[in-house]
């Protein structure tokens, strides 16, 4: 049995089509490690999850936009997002690892804000090996402001409390990751629930309805995330976005279907015109695409 499982390679469609311009917020690509080398200490590599894996997941599902995340794997070489994003096309963003900001000189930087990369993503996950310390955070997040990006958040398997302190107060817009990572065992109680909805009301924060499957403690078809998810919706409905986390790295299990995941969301906001802004009308607004 393998440590991780790869994804589901045969996506079906879901049972009802998203909106027209729908978003994947969240998506990684990999390669071929010789032309994508992972630096020595990546603790995952998944070469067969490449670009055009991704988009023949997005075609099946309906999707028509996305966000490409550099994956941890590729440190501060973002050649493989670069490349990607040129196949992808202008339907898709980018959003840099943030250890770019304190290894690459600005060249590098003005170079993916060309290819279309739009935000940073800091992690607090110690065993990726990417942290900043906090005089580097705050560096990076003025360098952020100077390029008109988001910072995004990476939380720790804990939640965000041990680190909010870092970003709590920034002025910009700052993505919160996979719900706050949140304890589905304590539900709406969580204090790491209750502090991000107090960030969401602030006006500049946002949260990814995202890793629902894994956060769940119940399995199939993770029932106790949903009121989670749902007071994010309540709280902030035109600052949640959702993603699909492909290709699902570190997955102890075998991933789901990626249709499995768009019709969690449609669990989440049964509602027509609250899909239309998940998917559709907030993604536009933070990533910069076309309403």
């Amino acid at each position: 049995m393998p440590e991780y499982y790869p994804f589901n390679p045969d996506p079906r469609a879901p049972r009802e089509a998203p909106p027209a311009n729908t978003c994947d917020s969240q998506f990684h690509v990999f390669g071929d490690p010789d032309r994508y080398p992972p630096r020595p200490e990546a603790p995952f590599k998944m070469p067969s999850a490449t670009i055009d894996a991704a988009l023949k997941m997005h075609r099946a599902l309906g999707i028509e936009r996305g966000v490409i995340v550099q994956a941890t794997t590729y440190g501060a070489d973002h050649s493989v997002v670069l490349d990607a994003l040129e196949q992808a096309g202008p339907n898709y963003r980018g959003c840099a690892n943030a250890i770019a900001l304190k290894e690459r000189d600005d060249g590098y930087i003005e170079e993916l804000h060309a290819a279309g990369v739009r935000g940073a993503r800091f992690t607090f996950r110690k065993e990726l090996g990417v942290g900043l310390s906090p005089e580097e955070f705050r560096r990076a997040a003025d360098r952020l402001r100077e390029l008109g990006w988001y910072v995004k958040i990476q939380p720790e398997k804990n939640g965000i409390l041990d680190s909010v302190e870092l970003y709590e107060n920034l002025d910009i817009p700052v993505l919160i990751d996979h719900l706050g990572r949140a304890d589905a065992n304590l539900g709406v109680d969580d204090p790491n629930v209750q502090k991000t909805i107090e960030l969401l009301k602030k006006g500049n924060f946002w949260v990814m309805l995202s890793l629902g499957e894994k956060i769940s403690t119940r399995g199939h078809p993770w029932d106790d995330v949903l009121p989670i998810a749902r007071a994010y919706i309540d709280a902030a409905p035109d600052r949640v976005v959702w993603a699909s986390d492909w290709p699902h790295p570190l997955s102890k299990s075998p991933p789901p279907n990626d249709a499995e995941l768009l019709e969690l969301l449609y669990r989440y906001a049964p509602d027509a015109n609250e899909r239309q802004k998940i998917l559709v009308d907030n993604p536009a607004e933070l990533f910069g695409f076309n309403r």
